[in-house]
């Protein structure tokens, strides 16, 4: 069975969580490795209450290349899905069924680049948002507790909202 879906507050231990597969992904990654690997989603987000996923954005130099960490990334129990294909290479961990880390392997400079990071970035620095952001997320936890995917459709209004103000 399916993980529920479910919001905690925020654990002060998720930013080592993160630094630790970070540095064991910075090894299996290596050869396709364009840039950096950051902590993106709301675990990145001191003093936001999350799903228990540690969200990480790896900058890779192209989808296609990229494609070929799928076998060594198992070695760390990734399960690649054919997920937004266009605009990544996403991972999860160690199951579909039960998450503990999702990963998304993307081009610098990308949609999908741009738009993680300005999200992240604009939930760290305006407490307002981030705080309407976890009330939006908690009401959809409740309402879409044993659908993921109804959840994360849920949220797009709110997301792309807070990008058009921070791309724009």
């Amino acid at each position: 069975m399916a993980d529920l879906v479910r919001i905690v507050p925020y654990d002060p231990a998720w930013p080592d969580e993160f630094e630790a597969e970070k540095t064991r992904l910075e090894r299996v990654l290596a050869p396709w490795l364009a840039g950096e690997i950051h902590h993106v989603g709301s675990t990145s987000v001191p003093g936001l209450g999350a799903k228990p996923v540690i969200d990480i954005l790896a900058e890779v130099r192209s989808l296609e290349e990229s494609r070929a960490a799928i076998e060594p990334l198992q070695e760390l129990s990734y399960c690649w899905a054919p997920y937004k294909a266009e605009l990544m290479n996403w991972f999860c961990k160690p199951s579909p069924d039960h998450r503990t880390h999702h990963l998304h392997l993307v081009v610098p400079g990308s949609q999908a680049w741009h738009e993680e990071l300005a999200f992240r970035d604009a939930l760290r620095s305006d407490p307002a948002t981030a705080h309407a952001y976890e009330e939006l997320k908690r009401r959809l936890a409740d309402e879409h507790t044993l659908d993921r995917e109804a959840y994360t459709v849920a949220k797009t209004e709110f997301v792309e909202a807070v990008l058009a103000r921070t791309l724009n």
